[in-house]
């Protein structure tokens, strides 16, 4: 269920409302869909519903658990040779079900959600580093960068959904 961020508030509260948001329109843009319906490609793009629900899945957990918090990669994730195949996420969703794609990409979501309020301040760093630059981040820029993330996804499924049936709006 959608639910509008506070209009003020503290900076966690609105920054997790934002995010929630976003999961929210994602999950609605594959609501009713079948699994023919989730693999939907539009001509210029091979993105599908399905694979876009396992992405993001896969970067809940790989921001908040592995690179925030340090944990192992997820099960669902471990033993992924991302070298050889860095599609993998997108092109093995085609073979699961719409609803268990749903329902990893909420789990994924609660153990995010779960990360953030155990968190004692949006000024903790992370326990990995970044590739690039080697400087850690806080976990303020983790959810600004899980907004954008989810959104820009969030736009790509409404463009997919249109496609398939016809369904606009948020």
């Amino acid at each position: 269920m959608r639910t509008d961020p506070p209009d003020s508030g503290p900076e966690r509260e609105q920054l997790a409302a934002y995010l929630d948001l976003q999961r929210a329109t994602v999950l609605r843009k594959t609501e009713g869909l079948d699994a023919e319906q989730m693999a939907h490609r539009l001509p210029t793009s091979s993105l599908t519903l399905a694979g876009l629900l396992n992405h993001l899945a896969l970067v809940e957990d790989s921001w908040f658990g592995e690179r925030f918090l340090g944990l192992p990669e997820h099960e669902l994730w471990a033993g992924v040779d991302w070298d050889a195949d860095p599609d993998w996420e997108f092109r093995t969703a085609l073979e699961t079900s719409p609803d268990e794609l749903r329902q990893r990409y909420e789990d994924a979501c609660a153990r995010s959600r779960e990360v953030v309020a155990g968190v004692e301040s949006l000024d903790q760093l992370s326990v990995g580093t970044s590739r690039r630059s080697g400087a850690r981040w806080d976990l303020r820029w983790v959810l600004l960068h899980m907004i954008e993330e989810t959104a820009r996804h969030a736009g790509h499924a409404d463009l997919l959904r249109e496609a398939i049936d016809g369904t606009t709006g948020e």
